[in-house]
């Protein structure tokens, strides 16, 4: 049996360790005695600290990646697939309306299936815009049928909503373009005051569910002066007239004198060659307008005490313009006022068939106001010979002859044989439910001073 020496192995001649024995030789080596007197250093306490600290945060870490990583997932799951609308509807998202009251009327209507993936979504997307959040617009928009969050998102983001057409027609005045306003169903809010006369752009506007009244006024008087402004640019050489509002004034009278298209320029014409000539313009609807005012429309006929009447309006009474628009005049009117045809005309009437006859001299208007007297006249006579079931518009038509006979009587006194007039309904009485002519009302146009 080998016995085990526990003493030190023996020392070779060279000084290296050599087993005494092959059987020490296969004894692992022990490890050296500590030398006495020496400390026992403890581990640090701080280090081990920071270390216990660091791998709680690494593990942390990791488990927050996993739960953001499936939350991620989730959220694109419901973002991406699609959702549960089964046929297109249209929903309206009312202004001043936040992520949430939104999210949670799009779930109440069955557009999304989940509020909080909806605004989870949202949030995020505003994190990854770099800057530029995706905020949801006001209006009424057309979902599609399965359209997922993205669509949804995106669509409010893009405020692609469903525009609806108002219309303001030409030769309105501001007042009665409010009222039109306060008429319609899609727009909201109160209109604070009218906008002065003449600054609003009449034309068809498309506008969003809910857009406010004051808003679109807003837009209308921007729109007006831009185009006002561009036009007076491009204005013809030695017009009458020294400023823009000048310009909107004398365009606001001839568009309530005609409402045709090929006319306008003939018209403004007549005007700007009766400013040159110092002549009054003695135009019917500033009558009205300094009687009535943004009211529009007088209800009657022009009677000899209203052209005797002196306002600031009344330019029958008045030298050169009146002080302000008497409407709201469209783009043509404008663009025709600026640029009139090049003609001597000082007087128009009308012709029966809805235009206007044009004259340069006195003579001339004479012979064409004689004509429109017999067509007057066959008028009267065709109204009289239908029968009971136009007795309304009989009235008118007489009331307006007569008129027009009293003005024809006074023009010696005025200094012209007779008055200019023209089919603009502004001072027909409201109409009746009877059988209308071919042939226009007659109104009072410029004469002679």
């Amino acid at each position: 049996m080998i016995q085990r020496r526990d003493g030190p192995p023996t020392m070779s001649p060279q000084g290296s360790m050599r087993p005494r024995s092959p059987s020490e030789a296969l004894e692992p080596t022990r490890a050296p005695q500590r030398p006495r007197g020496g400390k026992i250093r403890q581990p640090s306490r701080v280090l081990s600290t920071i270390a216990r600290i660091g791998s709680a945060i690494i593990t942390l870490s990791v488990v927050a990646l996993v739960v953001i990583g499936g939350l991620a997932l989730l959220l694109g799951h419901f973002y991406e697939r699609p959702g549960p609308l089964i046929e297109a509807r249209s929903v309206v998202i009312e202004k001043g309306a936040g992520r949430i009251e939104i999210a949670e009327q799009l779930e109440r209507d069955g557009i999304i299936s989940s509020r909080w993936a909806f605004v989870a979504n949202h949030l995020l997307r505003n994190v990854m815009s770099g800057g530029k959040p995706v905020e949801m617009k006001a209006g009424e928009y057309e979902i599609k049928a399965a359209a997922s969050m993205r669509d949804v998102l995106e669509l409010l983001g893009e405020g692609k909503s469903v525009l609806y057409k108002v219309t303001l027609p030409e030769g309105l005045t501001s007042q009665q373009i409010v009222e039109r306003l306060l008429a319609e169903p899609n727009l909201s809010g109160e209109i604070t005051q009218i906008p002065p006369e003449g600054s609003l752009l009449p034309d068809t506007y498309r506008v969003s569910k809910g857009m406010s009244r004051q808003e679109l006024l807003g837009r209308m008087q921007a729109e007006s002066a831009e185009f006002l402004a561009r036009a007076w640019e491009k204005r013809a050489a030695d017009l009458p007239v020294a400023t823009p509002r000048e310009a909107l004034i004398l365009a606001s009278i001839v568009e309530k004198e005609t409402g045709k298209a090929d006319e306008r320029q003939r018209v403004a014409a007549v005007f700007v060659n009766r400013l040159k000539k110092k002549m009054r313009l003695q135009s019917d609807p500033t009558i009205i307008y300094g009687i009535v005012g943004g009211r529009g429309s007088l209800g009657r006929s022009i009677t000899r005490s209203d052209i005797d009447t002196k306002t600031d309006y009344n330019t029958y009474r008045i030298n050169g313009l009146p002080p302000g628009p008497i409407c709201n005049p469209g783009r043509e009117t404008i663009e025709a006022t600026l640029n009139p045809a090049v003609t001597n005309d000082l007087y128009f009437v009308a012709d029966g068939t809805g235009g206007h006859t044009f004259s340069e001299t006195l003579a001339a208007h004479n012979a064409a106001v004689q004509n429109w007297r017999k067509i007057e006249k066959t008028q009267a006579g065709q109204e009289r010979n239908a029968g009971p079931g136009v007795a309304e518009e009989n009235d008118v038509v007489g009331a307006a002859g007569e008129a027009g006979s009293t003005d024809a009587a006074a023009a010696p006194e005025a200094g012209a044989a007779a008055a200019a007039v023209t089919a603009a309904p502004a001072v027909a009485a409201p109409p009746a439910p009877a059988k209308k002519s071919n042939i226009p009302l007659p109104v009072r146009k410029p004469k002679t001073p």
